[in-house]
C-alpha cells in the first residue's frame, strides 16, 4: 500500500485490500473514505466488504464513490464533511488516489483553506498533477473583501 499525504491529516492511495487495514490503524487513521465505485472492482473489495473490515478495526468508513462522468459538488461536500468532522487522520482511496486528491482540492479551495497554488503544490508533492484544475480551484475560492 502506498500512502500519499496531501496534508498532515489527509492521505490518499490507490485501491486497498482488507489486509491493508491494520497498517492504516497503525498509521493512526481514524476514518477511511472509499471514492471508488463498486462497478470498477471485484466484489471482494467492494465498498460493503471494505466497510465491514474497516469498521471491525475500529475506524469510521465513508462511501463516497466518484466517477468522472458523475462528478458533482455533492461529492466535494461529502468528502469535506468527512475530513472536517474527523478528529484524527483521514485516509481516502480510489483507483490511483487521483480522484481522492481532486475532491480534497475542491474542498480546500471552497473552504478557503489554501489557495490554488498551495493546493496544486501539495498534490504534486504527493505525486498527483492537478495543474489543469487551477482555473476551477480559483473560481471556487471564497471572495475576499478588498483591503483598503
Amino acid at each position: 500500500m502506498n500512502i500519499n499525504y496531501l496534508s498532515p491529516n489527509y492521505a490518499v492511495s490507490p485501491q486497498i485490500a482488507p489486509d491493508d487495514v491494520p497498517a492504516l490503524v497503525k498509521e493512526g487513521f481514524t476514518t477511511v473514505i472509499c471514492n471508488r465505485p463498486d462497478a470498477e472492482i471485484p466484489a471482494s473489495i467492494c465498498a460493503q466488504n471494505m466497510r465491514s473490515v474497516v469498521e471491525q478495526a475500529g475506524l469510521k468508513f465513508v462511501d463516497n464513490p466518484f466517477s468522472h462522468q458523475d462528478f458533482s459538488m455533492d461529492l466535494v461536500t461529502t468528502q469535506a464533511a468527512a475530513i472536517t468532522q474527523d478528529q484524527g487522520k483521514v485516509f481516502a482511496y480510489c483507483a490511483s488516489g487521483n480522484r481522492c486528491s481532486v475532491l480534497w482540492a475542491f474542498g480546500q479551495a471552497q473552504a478557503g483553506e489554501l489557495d490554488a497554488d498551495q493546493i496544486i503544490d501539495a498534490a504534486a508533492q504527493a505525486g498527483y498533477d492537478l495543474r489543469g484544475m487551477k482555473p476551477q480551484l480559483q473560481t471556487l475560492a471564497p471572495s475576499k473583501p478588498n483591503q483598503a
